[in-house]
């Protein structure tokens, strides 16, 4: 029987339903009641590509296996998998626990995400090297060096894009290519505080999306829910710029701008990001690139939310999903692109 990731599965299900194997750790479990009042259990699992939830029903072998599950188990699904009215689901489906080497080979992740997420950090290090702003260069890479390993297995979000380990990486990385291509169309831009606005803009989310190096349970941060990832970013960009005292370095005394100021239009780009009050933001854009990064980050987001639309919800006709609750509509698959 083959062994699927939980993307492959979502995107194999619905045109091939067939018996898989799934590796991952269970992130959520939670019994509930049918119309009829008959129990069932609703199960999350996880891995490094995502999560999906099955359901137990009362009778069958899975709710019997359910019961005595606390949550964070890492197990082995084995099932017929499908995609019916209400999406992913499997049937007959039974679980047993992994081995220790199947838990280390299931939180290594796919070869596919890991060598995505390797890149695109890559990507990341090599950007911040290029800035030409010493300032700003310095910044960045002293970022990288303190939290490096956390950033790479925090999530962009819980729940609406990239909410998966790993997923900052690849949210900040497109973002970088987003805003180096933006800064070469419009020249006046300032590339060096864009592309740093970009690093720093949701680093909050290392505490309030962060999974811990063991695990593919996210927990809850007491700091995050205090604080907000806005508010932690703008502490975490303050604190690091202290430490490298700008004012004590002879040279950088006589760069334009003073130092002074670039620290503040950062602060301003991380305060900003949402783009509007009601959205989180204490302040709105009020600079080329505080507008330019606030418009990178929705479309990187937004653009996500659409493709993983198109594995994870309901078809309404050949071309046509059910509804992605944070776009506010239906969703139409893309046009092909043209193939001379």
């Amino acid at each position: 029987m083959e062994k699927l990731n939980v993307s492959e599965i979502k995107e194999t299900a619905s045109a091939n339903p067939n018996s898989y194997i799934l590796h991952g750790q269970i992130s959520g479990i939670h019994r509930k009641l049918t119309k009829t009042n008959k129990p069932y259990f609703e199960i999350e699992i996880t891995d490094s590509t995502g999560s999906l939830k099955l359901k137990a029903w009362q009778d069958s072998n899975a709710f019997t296996q359910s019961e005595s599950l606390q949550g964070k188990e890492w197990v082995k699904v084995q099932g017929h998998w499908s995609n019916n009215e209400y999406g992913i689901d499997a049937r007959d489906w039974e679980i047993q626990e992994l081995e220790t080497k199947e838990v280390e080979e299931t939180l290594a992740g796919d070869r596919r995400t890991r060598e995505k997420q390797s890149e695109d950090y890559e990507y990341i290090k090599q950007l911040c090297h290029s800035l030409g702003d010493p300032r700003l260069r310095t910044l960045c890479l002293s970022f990288l060096e303190r939290f490096g390993d956390r950033f790479r297995r925090s999530a962009g979000a819980r729940n609406l894009h990239h909410a998966r380990r790993g997923g900052l990486v690849e949210h900040v990385a497109q973002m970088m290519r987003a805003a180096k291509a933006l800064s070469e169309a419009y020249t006046v831009l300032n590339k060096d505080l864009l592309i740093t606005g970009v690093l720093f803009h949701d680093c909050g989310k290392m505490w309030e999306n962060s999974f811990p190096a063991d695990s593919y349970t996210m927990p809850y941060d007491s700091r995050a829910e205090l604080m907000g990832h806005i508010s932690i970013g703008t502490e975490i960009a303050n604190t690091l710029w202290r430490e490298i005292d700008t004012d004590t370095i002879e040279e950088w005394k006589l760069l334009e701008p003073p130092s002074e100021k670039v620290r503040i239009h950062l602060i301003h780009l991380i305060l900003s990001h949402h783009g509007k009050i009601e959205y989180g933001s204490p302040v709105l854009p009020k600079t080329p690139e505080a507008l330019a990064l606030h418009h990178i980050d929705n479309i990187d987001a937004k653009l996500e939310m659409i493709f993983q639309g198109y594995e994870e919800q309901e078809p309404l006709s050949e071309e046509v999903y059910s509804k992605v609750w944070a776009l506010e509509s239906n969703i139409v698959k893309p046009l092909e692109k043209f193939d001379g």
